[in-house]
């Protein structure tokens, strides 16, 4: 029975490599796989999902207000694709969640996205909430704060990379603008800079 799986972690985790090589591992035994991006992270060109270290892949794009189960998920199924994998779930709205696991319920089209937990001040996106509500499984990919404990929070930096405490949610990014870090670390982090503010 085909299931929803959220893979989710903190920046530098290697979720795009990890979603890259899923997708390595399918095609190889023959079998094709939906790759899907949102509109949004357009970093390395549109359509494009591609890792830190470089790997890249095409795939097909989607906006958070577009009808996913018909556009994209219906025709896969019908295509005979093994499964759908998408980069960057943290930007999904919720109604594109829904749509997914209309999808796996009702297609049976297995579905695997990797995507944060929290932004930077530790609030969860859209499309995280709504993918630990509705997903079937959840699997945490892990990495370290600078301190050798697990990251759990991402700090974004400023062009100077003090850590800052006040933005919009959703500001597009990499290494020159987040960091993981441990809650710790966070905490102190994001504390000193509303204290710069004040």
């Amino acid at each position: 029975m085909a299931k929803l799986h959220y893979i989710y972690s903190t920046m530098g985790a290697g979720k795009t490599l990890n979603l890259i090589q899923t997708a390595f591992n399918y095609e190889e035994r023959g079998m094709q796989t939906l790759l899907l991006t949102t509109a949004i992270d357009d970093r390395y060109g549109k359509g494009k999902i591609t890792s830190r270290l470089g790997v890249s892949r095409d795939a097909h794009v989607f906006s958070p207000d577009q009808d996913l189960y018909s556009d994209h998920l219906v025709p896969a199924a019908q295509a005979g694709f093994a499964c759908v994998l998408i980069d960057e779930g943290q930007f999904m709205s919720r109604r594109n969640v829904e749509d997914l696991a209309r999808a796996v319920d009702t297609l049976n089209l297995p579905a695997m996205v990797w995507g944060l937990r929290t932004d930077f001040l530790g609030n969860p996106f859209e499309g995280s909430a709504a993918l630990f509500a509705l997903a079937d499984e959840l699997r945490e990919m892990r990495t370290l704060c600078h301190c050798g404990k697990k990251a759990t929070m991402v700090l974004r930096s400023d062009a100077d990379g003090n850590a800052v405490s006040e933005g919009p949610q959703v500001q597009i990014g990499g290494n020159d603008s987040y960091t993981p870090v441990c809650r710790k670390h966070w905490a102190q982090s994001i504390a000193q800079s509303r204290a710069k503010s004040t």
